[in-house]
């Protein structure tokens, strides 16, 4: 693959998505929403204001498996479906289809992880102003992890957009597979555990964990925040397997990994079969 051919995709997609009014709807929702939750949600729990940074990765756990995982969804959709006039134009072009696939894929989370960021350095900035730095590398990871759940996301939706073709059906099942990993997932896993008894329904657990990327991260986020009072059964069996939390936090990096990797490499081999 050309990288030059990669980079300049990559810039116009960037470009038109920075002129999208959702992607700017986004950065100021999800930065609102990101200072909000940092102060209120310690105000509920009896602390005073904005506290250290690792209450306030604390705070913003819930919001970014929710919001997260569901905007990657969208924008990749409406990015690797696209306008059928523009996209032929562009794989009419001199260029490889995996090209033209990577580079969309780099140009949507750029614009993605700027919006993110924005939100993020808002809150950072206010923690710092107000508490000072404690905590701010375990902030950090999970900021890390926050951006890599999106693009775990962004190949699926690639993947999606890719074997749907069309627009009204691609949503239809993007917006499927937010409602199953977001919600359902967790309540299928743990209701499959019912019918099983003790080793059987542990290991289970552990290896249901790897099925979902919101787990991985919710998992991966709070050992890094070193919070094992709300790890929840899944997160308590990859624990007790691993026998601590070095060689579980490799294996779930490499999960997350899988999860980005896999669902591009499939659609890759989708793309060249397809007539466009």
């Amino acid at each position: 693959m050309d990288h030059k051919v990669i980079a300049e995709i990559a810039k116009q997609e960037l470009v038109i998505n920075i002129r999208n009014r959702w992607t700017l709807i986004f950065a100021i929702i999800f930065g609102a929403l990101v200072v909000s939750i940092s102060y209120f949600g310690m105000k509920a729990e009896g602390f005073s204001g904005m506290q250290n940074f690792t209450r306030t990765s604390a705070s913003l756990l819930n919001l970014v498996l929710y919001v997260v995982p569901l905007v990657a969804l969208v924008m990749g959709t409406l990015s690797f479906t696209g306008d059928k006039g523009s996209t032929e134009l562009l794989y009419s072009q001199p260029v490889l289809r995996s090209e033209v696939m990577f580079g969309k894929l780099l140009g949507v989370f750029s614009s993605i992880s700027a919006s993110t960021l924005a939100g993020f350095a808002l809150a950072g900035i206010i923690v710092v102003a107000l508490n000072g730095f404690e905590g701010l590398s375990r902030y950090l990871v999970f900021v890390i992890l926050s951006l890599t759940l999106s693009l775990a996301f962004l190949s699926i939706a690639m993947l999606v957009a890719t074997f749907a073709k069309r627009k009204p059906r691609a949503f239809g099942y993007s917006l499927f597979i937010w409602f199953f990993f977001v919600i359902f997932y967790d309540l299928m896993a743990i209701g499959a555990t019912l019918l099983l008894k003790g080793k059987s329904a542990s290991v289970l657990l552990f290896v249901s964990l790897f099925g979902n990327p919101v787990d991985m991260v919710r998992v991966a986020t709070l050992i890094a925040l070193d919070n094992v009072t709300i790890f929840g059964a899944a997160g308590a069996s990859l624990l007790r397997f691993f026998g601590g939390s070095s060689l579980s936090t490799v294996f779930l990096v490499t999960g997350l990994t899988l999860w980005i990797v896999l669902p591009f490499w499939i659609a890759l081999r989708l793309i060249r079969h397809q007539d466009i």
